[in-house]
């Protein structure tokens, strides 16, 4: 078994030996030289030495963190800066670098996307920051190049946002929280757990870090092992990996749900910052001679084979091996997934892409921050030298990550040897991560070394009965793949030799084209706004008792932040509160606007809230438009996997949204986002067949604000339920269904933001 994860902590010793919990591990510790308890041998991990570095309180385990630098790209940091605007800011108070790397094409919305990008660099100029124009690289490529510093702290607003492998414990989260470090305020967590995540033997000859990345993630994912944690890599293997394989793995440790990640770092991570003219940013980072952590998963590096993501999401893997083997049979369990997936929405089938007993892809995407680094581009070179990938349907697009990357390729001839296989070359760009490039065709079949593979991801419009698919896969096997003419195959079979090219970072580019203020604010520099640029609406505080019709009701396993706010063709509206609030759950739910605003537009004298309201009295005498307030809420069981952004939470709080409902909350990243935007995370712990309310029906919260100000948890609701045959019309059923439902672990600041209405309100000053 490749990896293998442990139901129990574990000591690690001197940095190579592990000890599990059990009646023995005491004597075991002692034995090797170890002295501490699990509590004191916790400090001694990498991760709790970052943290307790940047931590501002007394307290570790109440964690108010300020971070080192900000870093943002296009279709984030207007509104972060806007939110910001409107609370106060009048500078950076530290590095803020704005990457143009998602709505880089300007294809789409006329004068949109530009006007963003000058927004960018005016904001950049009057508040001290840096900005890196469109093309010029992928915002996580830039901060490994010129941000990263070992022992440091990153906060992006993008979910990729990990720097771990270069030393860097860096935090992808909702732009909010990036607000809340541009006004000089903390980011307010618990100490995370720590996982180790113990490396032992050498990846096989053709096997790539997507391929570690995916057998960790298809271990892990499902069980939440690491969900909220920080992993930490250590463990005779790390030494093994070069410092773009450690940075391929690292980057995909987001979909795992994890907080953050972190490596020890040695020579080869020296190295690195040797090349980038940083020496004085590496410090050498293990664990202390007896470390403890919360659980551990053991990965044999020798023991993994090139893996395969199937369609829809990076946790559904499998090695190349087990798909040729037996590819009816996955296929058609693939199938099954997409009806839940795809919510029956259009037909879908695999089938046709098997030939001759073997699976046949439609198109090779080699992108972004997790395939386009220099190793694996060059790697990909070696198996297309001399190769064609055909005439036919198939096409291979390799996106640099970094324009330096794109420079060195073309310098030692790997450039070459890809163009003349038929493939295309492209600048860097994130859009193949997010449907906004290189769309297939319908029903097309698309591999790629990016980060997700959700639907939709590769631009397809379920709503308009489009649908193609994606599957992840390493750089190395897609270009098999491609040598191949796009049937399935893995770099394992590549009986070649890789080239070991030496890599020359050339920052003069960014000399030329990057603006960067060096913290040097200009007050009297004016910010350039487009037409498409709007400012928040006005938000109103929790009131005394909230009254909240539930206008979607969603229960899939998991919903993604995609579903929640889609990628791709909103992009445009990123800018505009109220324009992209209208593409809210459209793919999941195409009534959930409109029925979101005519809740908004609902007073007490509607019809409807007179009915709901006639139900509640006979309990509640006292309700009124004077201490109630009126809203929406959706139901998910487990919302806010993938994307940071946080307009999966506010389109819902500008259309009048007060609350989510959740069995649980995927990611930690999703419920900041609602807390941010004054929405309450409520927790609905009990069956998810049996809700105590269904799609359409009011839920009433009394004394809700004095709940939340005295930080209590569980919060009784009462369900007022539509009368048999009364989906559309004033008819409820007498009486109120009480239950009970939970706000989970608020902080105090968490309380305020939420009784204040949004964090804007909030600093409002």
């Amino acid at each position: 078994m490749s990896v293998k994860i442990s139901d129990s902590g574990a000591y690690l010793i001197n940095g190579n030996t592990l000890v599990y919990d059990g009646p023995d591990a005491e004597a075991q510790v002692s034995a090797l030289g170890g002295k501490c308890s699990p509590e004191e041998a916790n400090k001694s991990t990498i991760a709790y030495n970052i943290l307790k570095s940047h931590n501002t309180s007394d307290d570790m385990d109440k964690l108010k963190i300020k971070f080192d630098k900000l870093t943002s790209h296009d279709i984030t940091f207007v509104g972060i800066i806007q939110t910001a605007r409107a609370s106060g800011l009048e500078k950076f108070p530290i590095p803020y670098v704005l990457t143009n790397c998602h709505n880089s094409l300007c294809a789409v919305g006329g004068t949109i996307n530009e006007d963003d990008h000058m927004f960018g660099l005016s904001c950049a100029k009057k508040y001290g920051g840096v900005y890196v124009p469109p093309h010029q690289a992928v915002i996580h490529q830039f901060a490994r190049e010129m941000l990263a510093t070992c022992g440091g702290m990153i906060l992006g607003s993008d979910s990729h946002t990990r720097y771990g492998a270069l030393g860097t414990m860096a935090v992808g989260e909702g732009g909010p929280e990036l607000v809340k470090q541009l006004l000089s305020q903390t980011y307010d967590i618990s100490y995370p757990g720590v996982v180790a995540v113990y490396m032992t033997g050498e990846p096989a000859k053709g096997v790539g870090p997507q391929d570690v990345a995916l057998a960790i993630i298809g271990a892990v994912f499902e069980k939440g092992y690491v969900k909220n944690k920080v992993m930490e890599f250590v463990g005779p293997g790390v030494a093994n990996l070069s410092a773009d394989f450690r940075i391929g793995v690292d980057v995909m440790t987001t979909e795992t749900t994890c907080l953050s990640s972190i490596w020890s770092t040695d020579d080869k991570i020296k190295e690195f910052y040797d090349i980038h003219g940083r020496s004085a940013d590496y410090k050498e980072l293990k664990p202390g001679d007896t470390a403890y952590y919360d659980g551990v998963i053991e990965v044999d590096l020798s023991a993994i084979r090139p893996m395969i993501a199937m369609p829809f999401h990076p946790s559904n893997t499998y090695t190349i091996e087990e798909v040729q083997k037996n590819l009816k049979d996955i296929l058609h369990d693939v199938e099954e997934r997409a009806k839940v997936s795809l919510d029956n929405a259009v037909p879908y089938s695999l089938q046709d892409k098997i030939r001759d007993g073997k699976l046949c892809v439609d198109q090779g995407i080699i992108a972004g921050c997790a395939g386009g680094g220099f190793e694996n581009i060059c790697a990909a070179g070696d198996i297309l030298r001399g190769k064609s990938i055909g005439s036919d349907g198939f096409t291979l697009s390799v996106y640099p990550a970094s324009m330096p990357v794109y420079m060195e390729i073309i310098r030692n001839g790997v450039a070459a040897d890809i163009l003349q296989t038929g493939a295309v070359l492209k600048t860097a760009f994130c859009g193949p991560c997010f449907g906004a490039g290189d769309t297939p065709a319908n029903n097309a079949f698309s591999i790629r070394h990016s980060t997700r593979n959700f639907p939709n991801r590769e631009g397809s419009k379920l709503q308009n009965g489009q649908i193609s698919s994606v599957a992840l896969m390493d750089a190395r096997s897609i270009a098999a793949t491609a040598a191949n003419g796009g049937v399935l195959t893995a770099a394992t079979e590549y009986t070649g030799e890789f080239t070991q090219y030496t890599y020359h970072f050339d920052k003069t580019i960014y000399e030329n084209r990057v603006f960067d203020s060096h913290g040097v604010a200009d007050p009297d520099a004016e910010i350039v706004f487009g037409p498409n640029i709007k400012d928040w609406p006005a938000m109103s505080a929790l009131t005394d008792n909230l009254l909240l019709k539930v206008v979607s009701e969603i229960h899939d396993p998991v919903t993604t932040t995609d579903e929640l706010i889609p990628s791709g063709e909103t992009s445009s509206y990123r800018s505009n509160p109220l324009g992209l609030a209208e593409f809210a759950l459209s793919r999941k739910d195409p009534a959930y606007v409109g029925r979101a605003k005519e809740v908004q537009a609902f007073t007490f004298d509607s019809p409807e809230i007179a009915a709901v309201a006639g139900v509640i009295r006979t309990q509640f005498p006292e309700v009124s438009a004077d201490n109630t307030g009126i809203g929406s809420t959706i139901y998910a069981v487990k919302p806010g996997d993938g994307s940071a952004r946080e307009q999966a939470a506010s389109c819902q709080k500008v259309l009048g949204g007060w609350a989510n409902i959740a069995s649980e909350y995927a990611t930690k990243r999703y419920r900041s986002n609602l807390i941010n935007w004054g929405m309450l995370p409520f927790i609905y712990e009990e069956s998810t067949d049996d809700l105590p309310f269904a799609n359409l029906d009011y839920i009433f919260i009394p004394e809700i604000r004095k709940a939340v100000e005295a930080g209590e948890d569980n919060i009784k609701a009462y369900a007022i339920r539509r009368a048999e045959g009364g989906a559309d019309t004033c008819a409820y059923a007498p009486g109120l269904h009480e239950f009970t439902m939970h706000l989970g672990d608020l902080t105090a600041k968490e309380r305020e933001i939420i009784l204040k209405g949004c964090l804007i309100n909030y600093n409002r000053v």
